[in-house]
């Protein structure tokens, strides 16, 4: 029987042992090549941890929802969905304090997607107050932010971890917006 404990969705190159992973393209680590946003595969209520990095933001305006019912439909009562999406605020902030080295350039890829695949394009930005609020609209209970480094992902560097300046972790600004929904018990 397949353990649908811990889901990694859109995992692309990064492998999180342990976990079932998720991603439309056909790499060795994967456990399922497919959509995201099907998942029809997993049996309700069976899991207690999706982690989905950057992958939300890929949907569109009238379709991310979609996505988000289906990973409330797999999570246990008590289950977390753990989010990391661009944070459009904070590279709003960023841009229109005119200190970014390539202004709009520094942005572009977090509003856009790098584009480097036919899957690497954004169709959605969120801030935390959307984000929140329509997590909360498909039935989870409470939301909160998550520290990186405080996950047992922490040594695998993805883009939960992305600040600009690029890289700088000490000092620079965390330009993803890391939050936690739990479903109610």
């Amino acid at each position: 029987m397949t353990d649908y404990t811990k889901i990694h969705l859109g995992c692309g190159k990064k492998h999180i042992p342990g976990w079932f992973h998720v991603d439309a393209l056909p790499l060795d680590h994967v456990d399922h090549v497919g959509r995201v946003e099907d998942l029809s595969f997993i049996p309700d209520e069976s899991t207690d941890l999706i982690y989905a990095c950057h992958v939300l933001e890929h949907f569109g305006r009238k379709t991310y929802m979609d996505a988000l019912r289906e990973w409330h439909r797999v999570l246990a009562p008590g289950g977390v969905l753990r989010l990391a999406v661009p944070d459009f605020a904070a590279a709003a902030r960023l841009y229109l304090s005119g200190t970014l080295a390539r202004g709009i350039e520094d942005v572009r890829g977090l509003v856009t997607g790098g584009q480097r695949d036919e899957y690497d394009f954004h169709g959605m930005i969120f801030d935390r107050d959307s984000l929140d609020a329509d997590l909360r609209a498909v039935g989870f209970a409470e939301t909160r932010l998550w520290d990186w480094r405080e996950t047992e992902h922490s040594d695998m560097d993805d883009y939960s971890q992305a600040y600009m300046p690029h890289m700088d972790k000490e000092n620079g600004t965390l330009v993803s917006l890391n939050i936690e929904a739990i479903k109610p018990r």
